[in-house]
């Protein structure tokens, strides 16, 4: 298990043991999936961003995000960060804000979101916008 809170900041690295490509911003769900869809990352020119599908990465851990290659994919979806995000309820009722997600580093899979008034599993979240994150109440 690792937290988006902890990957933010990496270095994002080639397999060959080439120099850092860029810097982890952010994490994209796809709420469908209930995955990480993308990774985000600045690379080493100020002002320059980039994104890479979660396919292409090899591994996930404490010193860096390893990626098979640099290549962008061919459709980015909109991004919407969790972190810092109000929750709310499918009936709108408020249920605080995103403190922290935990996923599992080599599927990509979401397990949990943290939030100010506790902990959301995978299972009840129906949606993500500008707005919010949306869950079944329960």
């Amino acid at each position: 298990m690792m937290l988006f809170s902890e990957v933010r900041g990496l270095p994002v690295v080639p397999p060959a043991g080439a120099g850092p490509i860029g810097t982890v911003t952010s994490l994209t769900v796809d709420i469908a999936s209930g995955a990480v869809s993308h990774v985000r990352l600045r690379g080493s020119r100020p002002g320059r961003t980039s994104v890479l599908s979660w396919d292409s990465v090899l591994a996930a851990g404490p010193g860096a995000v390893r990626v098979r290659s640099a290549a962008a994919p061919d459709t980015v979806p909109p991004h919407h960060d969790l972190l810092g995000r109000r929750v709310l309820t499918e009936a709108g009722t408020a249920r605080g804000t995103v403190l922290d997600v935990a996923f599992d580093p080599e599927t990509g899979r979401v397990l949990a979101v943290f939030t100010t008034r506790g902990e959301v599993p995978c299972h009840r979240l129906l949606g993500l916008g500008d707005y919010a994150l949306v869950v079944r109440a329960g």
